[in-house]
């Protein structure tokens, strides 16, 4: 039998979040144009995933010629579909978003054995946490703590860092950190506050240290990459698979790391994580070109006129809102939403009939030709969270917990 939205949101109010939380104070409201846009981008995105969703049976991991293409187990991208079911279920309440989010989600099962990925936050929150903060269905609660006791195993007790690609017995990227990891992290938080076993929270804690540590630069950047010796634990130094250098900043993992160390602060309330958002924050800022579609890489040589990467400005959009409700500083706030609104006017697909995914104008791996000007799953994802966030906080809230301890 089908659960009415209100239910279910009622459930998931109850649902028991990391220690005694409270939700961030309501934001100044927002302006008018700028919500009537906002809206209609939403709007739009529900009406896409109305004609797409019921014929995919897959997880989109990118486009080709307009079209997605699928993985059967979901990559690493997996949790972004359901996510985003779960983002237009919120927004229309269709309770067919709902159930097709479910029916995804559970093709995830298998994963939540996976000690191979670091990328277990990634599929495991959005989709089988999401799932069990609104349904209250504890069947999603328990998968998800599996996952982040997979994802512990990839710990190194030496460096203090979780390794982010290989087997656990390769020995090839044994010692390779990359700032995506930070979004692993709330997973693991996740972990601890439903089991009252402090372990997985505390390597997330040591984890967001050393890349606070090594990563950021003086003047707020970082690096795609960091790698250390795995069997003594020490530096070696940084690198970039997906950046254009060692010494350059790829815009989609400077938003990966103002998003996941603001989450970490939430969760902890280290001072030291907040400032250390802070810094990525406004080096981001400081690199947006007028038309706030951020380029691929802030320090490529072409920039600012290198082809964009829409969904880094999507996903520093959300890290965005979530920094300006953790420091009270609206300034924050006014950069996402011009964000948003940008994403909105200028990267939205409405001109194609071809086109499976809402958002356009995304960029993969830009130094291996792979996925340039493309559509990305996390990209349509991150959008309708971020205008959620504004359109539907308390929503947003009880899906992915924007609380703070």
């Amino acid at each position: 039998m089908s659960v009415s939205r209100r239910t279910v949101l009622a459930t998931a109010a109850g649902a028991a979040v990391l220690g005694t939380s409270t939700t961030p104070a309501a934001a100044a409201p927002s302006p008018a144009p700028t919500l009537r846009k906002l809206r209609a981008a939403a709007d739009y995105a529900v009406e896409k995933l109305h004609a797409v969703a019921p014929t995919v049976t897959a997880f989109p991991v990118g486009t080709k010629f307009e079209k997605w293409v699928h993985s059967q187990n979901g990559d690493w991208v997996g949790g972004f579909w359901p996510g985003t079911l779960w983002m237009a279920w919120l927004h229309s309440e269709d309770d067919t978003f709902r159930d097709l989010a479910l029916a995804s989600a559970k093709k995830l099962a298998p994963r939540q054995y996976d000690t191979g990925t670091h990328d277990l936050g990634f599929l495991f929150y959005p989709s089988w946490v999401t799932a069990w903060r609104l349904t209250g269905d504890g069947a999603w609660r328990t998968g998800a703590v599996r996952a982040a006791d997979s994802l512990i195993q990839r710990y190194n007790p030496r460096g203090r860092f979780i390794r982010a690609w290989g087997a656990l017995d390769d020995p090839r990227n044994a010692g390779r950190v990359i700032i995506d990891t930070m979004m692993n992290l709330d997973l693991l938080a996740f972990a601890s506050g439903q089991t009252g076993d402090g372990k997985y929270l505390d390597i997330a804690v040591e984890h967001a240290r050393t890349t606070g540590r090594v990563f950021p630069r003086p003047d707020g950047s970082t690096p795609h990459v960091y790698d250390f010796a795995p069997d003594t634990g020490a530096p070696v130094g940084p690198n970039t698979v997906q950046g254009y250098s060692p010494t350059s900043c790829w815009s989609r993992g400077q938003a990966w790391g103002l998003y996941g160390f603001t989450t970490m602060y939430r969760r902890t309330k280290d001072p030291e994580f907040l400032a250390t958002a802070r810094r990525l924050a406004d080096f981001a800022v400081g690199a947006l070109t007028p038309d706030h579609v951020p380029v691929w890489d802030y320090r490529a040589p072409q920039q600012p006129y290198d082809i964009k990467d829409a969904s880094a400005g999507a996903i520093m959009a959300c890290g965005l809102l979530d920094l300006a409700a953790a420091t009270g500083r609206p300034a924050y706030r006014d950069v996402a939403l011009r964000l948003l609104t940008a994403l909105s006017e200028t990267c939205l697909t409405r001109n194609s009939t071809r086109a499976e995914a809402v958002v356009a104008r995304c960029t993969r791996n830009r130094p291996a030709e792979d996925g340039v000007e493309i559509s990305l799953p996390y990209a349509d994802y991150y959008l309708l969270e971020g205008i959620l966030r504004v359109l539907r906080p308390q929503d947003v809230d009880r899906a992915i917990d924007l609380s703070t301890v």
